[in-house]
């Protein structure tokens, strides 16, 4: 399997592959890559919707250039020893990839770089001092991207001694979002089944919103119980051998 940096050419056949709907797995059993090489490419450039070969390829010099350039006194993700024996490298690279998929979602870049924080940090909390060393960031932007994901209910704060607040990412959290989300999706069923009145019943428009209506409704309800049932799973402690509870099996 050839090893090293991804080419050029490697590149315009990923960006073919893309453009044929193929998976991942398949161009990367064409280029005799792993997988995860071409999942990264992908998501840290455009994703598979935005990737563009010449784009990608001049983006990847730009950031080997920065790399090269930096000061020996920086210290960056390589320098800094981390906990459990890991791999400073491989959990730098995790996070940018993980960060690119979150932004994916909806979230900015920063606002998906605080939860990826926040998700690898074996506490699940952080000071805003933390986050802007270790984002490198101004504290502003740290204060304006946690007030969005606290209103979310992706992070809630915990008051320290004197006025240092802490941010959290708990497991309850994903569940309470989940709920937050059934609850708009409801609002949105409320408002639309009000548009059926107001247009006619029966019309080609009423009908489409009562519809959606239904749709969303549906959704929601779904949402609401498979969360309900699988909410144990986020407090479970698998041992290694032992395998995460499927929520099928709930």
């Amino acid at each position: 399997m050839p090893g090293g940096r991804l080419t050029h050419k490697d590149r315009q056949q990923i960006a073919l592959g893309l453009a044929d709907d193929l998976p991942y797995a398949e161009i990367a059993r064409r280029l005799e890559r792993p997988t995860s090489t071409i999942t990264r490419e992908v998501m840290r450039n455009g994703g598979p919707g935005g990737y563009r070969a010449e784009a990608a390829h001049r983006a990847t010099e730009q950031r080997a250039h920065r790399r090269k350039g930096a000061s020996p006194s920086v210290r960056g993700p390589e320098a800094v020893a981390l906990p459990h024996g890991r791999d400073p490298r491989a959990v730098a690279e995790y996070e940018e990839l993980y960060t690119t998929v979150m932004s994916g979602s909806g979230l900015s870049q920063m606002m998906s770089r605080i939860m990826v924080s926040l998700l690898t940090t074996d506490s699940g909390s952080l000071t805003a001092a933390e986050l802007v060393q270790r984002l490198q960031v101004s504290p502003a932007s740290v204060s304006k991207s946690i007030a969005f994901l606290e209103s979310q209910s992706l992070v809630r704060r915990e008051r320290e001694e004197g006025r240092r607040e802490r941010y959290v990412i708990d497991e309850d959290l994903w569940y309470q979002s989940m709920v937050a989300s059934a609850r708009s999706l409801l609002q949105q069923v409320e408002i639309s089944r009000k548009g059926v009145a107001v247009l006619g019943p029966g019309t080609p428009a009423a009908t489409r919103l009562e519809n959606v209506a239904r749709f969303l409704d549906f959704v929601a309800e779904n949402i609401t119980r498979s969360a309900e049932q699988a909410r144990g799973i986020l407090y479970s402690k698998p041992s290694v051998d032992t395998p995460a509870p499927d929520p099928r099996d709930l």
